[in-house]
């Protein structure tokens, strides 16, 4: 039996041959955005209020080559950012990345997650994405996230989902049997795992999921062998998933991908049957749609708290009217009458709506710029927050 040592260390290896992920090293500010790691956007997910203050300290547990650790730490001006992972050639890459890019607000330590104790600190928000399923004992690195969460901070964790991973899975196991014993020679795994592909019909249903799915991003041999090589995966379903949230202590708040996660979306043509379907309780829903749309399930992206954690949902007039707005972080294309919001929908904008936007700075609350904008109302300001371009938050 391979021990949790051996694992960890075979990890290493895997990320020293193939730092992870592959992305370009820029001489600016990485391009778009991913509101997940906006600490105003990611609170205000998951409290419904803008945070009190910027200036806190987040984790980016299992950095790799320091691509989400770049955006939090331009996304975060404020913030101080602490990364760390195990692996010397990734942390070097990830180094050199914010140090072209000027994120100077970072700070990398070379420690496994397991590890993070060892920093003496504890964070407002912590980040870790494909990691937990890598560990040789997931509720362990979970528990050790937990520990150095403070109280009313959130973690954002990503990963793999079973269901969603069959062929990826099938692929793993052919290759290592072709490998042999000599599975931690990535190079070799990647240069068999490339002439399986290649020797199959076109309709293999294997080589078809490649080709639909994963073909572009795997043209990279470091996206190849983190898919297909790696010594290491636990995938997950939601029943193991929330084994491992249990396991954690903390408080599910939910999944930072809604969207797929409503039943409408699936068995909204059959009223009676989604009515029955709303009658199951929260987890079995999601068990639910889990089984309708098995391909949906690649991964799961997830927000936990550590309480207490406020609560806010502006539903009284009175409280929204008081509220102070901020226009949302995350918005491409602004200022315009077009743009996308941070799910990367195309949002049309009148220009009442524009100017309102241009206001919400955080300086003045909802009455306030609708005194000074007498042809808008709320039913409009609660449009622009049911279309996330605002946040609001509370005078302190």
């Amino acid at each position: 039996m391979t021990s949790a040592a051996e694992i960890t260390a075979a990890v290493r290896q895997l990320y020293n041959t193939y730092p992870f992920p592959p992305e370009p090293l820029l001489d600016e500010p990485p391009p778009g955005y991913n509101w997940r790691w906006s600490w105003p956007a990611a609170y205000s997910f998951c409290t419904g209020r803008y945070p009190s203050q910027l200036d806190v300290a987040i984790l980016d547990a299992g950095c790799g080559t320091g691509v989400g650790t770049e955006y939090l730490a331009h996304l975060n001006p404020q913030a101080k950012i602490t990364a760390l992972d195990l692996s010397e050639a990734a942390l070097a890459i990830a180094c050199e990345r914010c140090r072209r890019s000027g994120a100077t607000n970072v700070q990398f330590h070379h420690l496994s997650l397991e590890e993070v104790a060892q920093l003496g600190q504890t964070f407002q928000m912590i980040n870790c994405v494909g990691v937990l399923h890598h560990l040789p004992e997931p509720q362990r690195g979970i528990q050790a996230l937990a520990d150095v969460l403070a109280p009313g901070g959130i973690v954002h964790i990503f990963v793999y989902g079973e269901y969603g991973r069959w062929e990826i899975k099938l692929m793993q196991q052919a290759i290592a049997l072709l490998q042999g014993s000599d599975r931690h020679n990535y190079r070799e795994g990647v240069a068999i795992g490339r002439q399986l592909f290649a020797a199959l019909p076109e309709n293999n249903r294997l080589k078809k999921r490649e080709q639909e799915r994963w073909s572009l991003e795997n043209q990279r041999d470091e996206c190849f062998a983190d898919m297909y090589v790696h010594p290491q995966e636990i995938d997950y379903t939601i029943a193991s998933l929330f084994e491992l949230i249990r396991a954690s202590g903390l408080e599910f708040i939910g999944f930072s991908n809604p969207q797929v996660w409503q039943l409408e979306r699936l068995l909204g043509s059959q009223p009676e049957l989604l009515q029955r379907a709303q009658q199951l309780d929260p987890i079995q829903q999601y068990q639910l749609i889990e089984c309708l749309d098995p391909e949906a399930m690649t991964h799961f992206e997830f927000f936990l708290a550590k309480p207490p954690l406020p609560r806010h949902d502006w539903a009284a007039d009175r409280e929204l009217l008081a509220a102070i707005p901020w226009r949302h972080p995350c918005i491409d294309g602004w200022p315009g009458a077009c743009v996308f919001n941070c799910h990367y929908e195309v949002i049309h904008l009148n220009q009442a709506e524009q100017e309102f936007l241009n206001a919400a700075s955080g300086k003045a609350t909802v009455a306030e710029l609708l005194a000074q904008q007498p042809d808008f109302n709320l039913a409009e300001v609660r449009s622009l927050l049911a279309r996330h371009l605002l946040l609001l938050g509370v005078k302190e």
